[in-house]
């Protein structure tokens, strides 16, 4: 990478800013006094501004309990947002991984890794996830053949891929299913006759979300978890 575009990337300075620091002699490579900002460097040289040793930013990998009233964007003229709830430095970088509803509560992954982002999202990826699901009315025994069978949802050309449906009482479910449309949950109970009074994720791929979370807490993944999204 270019030396100034390295600062200009993991500091507050502009590209401008940065050549005048390099042209002023306040840029240190490795003790150095840099020349020009087109030097490259690999990423292991100590490099200084203005006596400051400045460091790559490491890529973040976070999952949030998301409560209830909070969108998943990073800005809304309503309501309160997901990343309102993250204190770490350079949080409004951070992508939501998998949005769930304002009135929807559970796991939310957040990263400024966009591949990895993309790996889960993707429609190609069918990474399943898991909601526990509540419901107005007892879930009748149809339901689950329903679902494996495929909802022709209104509006869409096509039905839903194939979803597993696991009774925990006569008004709860764990639903998994392996795409994202838009309500897909809501939208299948309801072609199914029934309404849904509470939503929660439990899980997307292999990350579960973690039990000692209360609503509103986040933490950094595991390496096994980050590692868990295959490409």
């Amino acid at each position: 990478m270019r030396l100034d575009k390295f600062l200009s990337q993991y500091t507050d300075h502009s590209r401008s800013l940065v050549q005048q620091a390099i042209k002023s002699g306040r840029v240190l490579v490795d003790g150095v006094t840099a020349k020009k900002g087109d030097q490259k460097i690999a990423g292991h040289e100590i490099i200084t501004l203005d006596g400051t040793h400045i460091e790559a930013f490491q890529t973040r990998y976070l999952m949030l309990h998301k409560p209830l009233g909070y969108v998943c964007a990073n800005s809304d003229s309503e309501h309160p947002v997901v990343v309102d709830l993250i204190r770490l430095p350079r949080w409004q970088e951070l992508q939501i991984v998998g949005r769930l509803d304002l009135d929807t509560t559970g796991l939310v992954l957040l990263t400024d890794d966009g591949q990895w982002n993309h790996r889960i999202t993707s429609p190609r990826s069918e990474c399943p996830k898991t909601y526990r699901v509540t419901t107005a009315n007892p879930i009748t025994s149809e339901t689950a053949a329903l679902f494996a069978a495929g909802v022709q949802l209104h509006g869409e050309k096509m039905p839903t891929r194939p979803a597993q449906l696991e009774l925990i009482s006569s008004h709860e479910a764990r639903l998994q299913i392996h795409e994202g449309k838009y309500h897909q949950v809501k939208r299948m109970f309801a072609a199914a006759g029934n309404l849904v009074v509470g939503l929660h994720r439990e899980s997307i791929g292999d990350i579960q979300l973690d039990p000692a979370l209360a609503p509103g807490e986040y933490r950094a993944l595991t390496a096994d978890e980050i590692k868990s999204v295959v490409p």
